[in-house]
């Protein structure tokens, strides 16, 4: 049996202070997002809502329903707000995503720094429907910097509600996610490098000096959408602001880039917490 693509894009989490759901929602809202009821995770410290892409890609807007104690396990527990982490599709049982990743880095002897474990997981929907998956993570000093994968073992249309249109419908007209670009030190690039060619399965189809970029998979029922295909972008913090971001956050998410079909919603601006860029093209921008 073919090991399971491991670069497909799934969701990425835009975390916001205990107790702020709403106001990140209402945020959303203002840069032209809709924003859709998500519900409570299992265990009932963390909830979220939902801004889903036709592309069937989607960011979870998520808080902790009160701060979470120093010793909790939950690994978004101690990060900073802002653009946390970004998940790809997983499988939800068989073929195992984590054994083919950790098979793989054993082969490329990223096998030190590069391990996956599995974990259950579910959320309850404010419909009251019962969502589960399977998530497959590397240890917490590893997550943001390289993905974790979420595989349904309920129906993903439950997790991912892209009916009715309307919730994939955008005033900003936002298609899908365009690109994902990741900032680390200067003396992290090649060690992230290769740990993230490593669970991409591929080499990066751009590698120039500081720079590197992947090419992810749709979804694949939504094959179409895109004009080119979504980029993971890897970089070295050039300026000021990008230094001091990867100092008080860590290698991770800088930036995340939309795709959108009205060329006069073109712009960039800031979450709450993050910043954003809508273009029309697939290439990120800077660097």
């Amino acid at each position: 049996m073919p090991d399971p693509s491991t670069k497909i894009l799934d969701h990425i989490p835009h975390l916001t202070p205990p107790g702020t759901l709403q106001a990140s929602a209402d945020a959303f809202r203002k840069l032209g997002f809709t924003v859709i009821p998500g519900g409570t995770h299992a265990g009932g410290a963390t909830a979220n809502a939902l801004v889903v892409f036709a592309d069937g890609t989607y960011l979870e807007l998520i808080h902790f329903v009160r701060p979470p104690a120093p010793d909790d396990p939950n690994p978004w527990a101690r990060k900073q707000p802002g653009w946390i982490d970004y998940a790809f599709l997983g499988t939800g049982g068989e073929p195992s995503i984590a054994d083919a990743i950790n098979a793989r880095a054993e082969k490329e002897g990223t096998g030190d720094t590069v391990h996956y474990a599995e974990s259950k997981g579910g959320r309850r929907r404010e419909d009251g429907k019962v969502l589960e998956w399977v998530i497959s993570s590397t240890g917490e000093g590893l997550r943001g910097a390289l993905p974790f994968f979420c595989g349904d073992v309920t129906p993903r249309k439950w997790r991912v509600p892209l009916e009715p249109r309307s919730n994939t419908e955008h005033a900003n007209t936002t298609l899908g996610v365009s690109y994902i670009k990741l900032l680390v030190a200067s003396d992290n690039f090649d060690a992230s490098k290769k740990q993230l060619s490593t669970v991409l399965g591929a080499q990066p189809h751009t590698a120039i000096g500081t720079l590197a970029s992947w090419d992810l998979e749709e979804q694949p029922a939504y094959i179409g959408v895109h004009n080119s295909a979504p980029q993971l972008v890897l970089a070295v913090a050039q300026d000021d602001e990008e230094r001091a971001y990867v100092q008080e956050h860590g290698p991770g998410i800088f930036e995340v880039g939309f795709l959108v079909s009205d060329a006069t919603k073109a712009r960039s601006a800031r979450t709450p917490f993050g910043r954003a860029v809508w273009q029309t093209s697939g290439a990120a921008s800077g660097n």
